[in-house]
């Protein structure tokens, strides 16, 4: 997806406030004129921009797979729709990702709770559902046609511990000091508000014992053929997951493509 923008005064005004759900809306026009903030919104939006020390930076893409939003030094991607639900659901992914391994390495005792954010239709929600029949899983996504998907796909495989929930861009809506594992799969270099959605993750997690199963493409590994902008270092998620209190507890290196990173929430 490009964007053709007339100035980046005019880039900056869309993105700052914008999910990368909303940019799409944007794809190469301007704003209306009647739309246009004025310049004194501007000058306010330019010195808030200035100002922010939280890690964010709002600079033209240096990928167009990403929305011009950057963290720490990564440029944030493209949420992928819903309408690209059908890659989640590939019959090569279990051989290609390893998802038993996955599933396996996270060590899941029958009465855990656990929330899978980024469920999408729920590949990865009712298998862990398997894993703990005395417990439950929070399927977590922010597109309400993903929700009605995990809806759906519960009724059909008739497995009732798994609860979709409806999140945002800055909140998975997950309650406090509850959770014994969550889950990311190839999703949390997406998050529009990586900085917000992080800290809600530690509050989520019981203190000392709660863990963040942090999954991301290889970038170190340039064999993986996933675009750059879809790939983390060990190194880059390390950072960020520092950023918001959360220590590396373990790192797996046995699934084909992809770091497995577990971090914890002190107490």
């Amino acid at each position: 997806m490009r964007y053709c923008f007339s100035s980046w005064q005019q880039l900056l005004l869309v993105l700052a406030p914008c999910t990368s759900a909303s940019l799409l809306a944007f794809s190469c026009t301007q704003l209306p004129a009647e739309t246009r903030p004025s310049a004194n919104a501007e000058r306010r939006l330019l010195a808030q921009v200035k100002a922010d020390t939280s890690g964010y930076e709002i600079a033209p893409p240096r990928d167009l797979n990403g929305i011009g939003k950057y963290y720490m030094g990564r440029q944030i991607a493209h949420v992928m729709g819903h309408e690209g639900s059908s890659w989640l659901e590939r019959s090569g992914r279990r051989q290609e990702e390893g998802t038993d391994v996955l599933i396996n390495a996270l060590k899941l005792k029958p009465t855990d709770v656990v929330a899978d954010i980024g469920a999408g239709t729920g590949f990865f929600s009712f298998q862990l559902a398997k894993k703990v029949p005395q417990g439950q899983v929070l399927a977590v996504d922010i597109q309400p046609e993903m929700i009605a998907s995990l809806k759906a796909n519960r009724r059909k495989f008739n497995i009732m511990n798994v609860r979709p929930v409806l999140g945002n861009t800055t909140s998975p809506a997950l309650p406090a000091d509850s959770l014994d594992l969550i889950l990311i799969v190839d999703a949390y270099h997406e998050f529009d508000h990586p900085r917000e959605m992080g800290r809600a993750i530690r509050r989520a997690l019981r203190p000392g014992t709660g863990r963040l199963a942090l999954v991301e493409y290889r970038a170190e590994d340039p064999n993986v053929p996933i675009k750059r902008i879809h790939k983390m270092t060990v190194e880059q998620a390390q950072k960020e997951m520092a950023a918001i209190g959360l220590e590396l507890a373990e790192r797996v290196e046995t699934l084909p493509q992809q770091h497995l990173l577990f971090f914890r929430r002190p107490n």
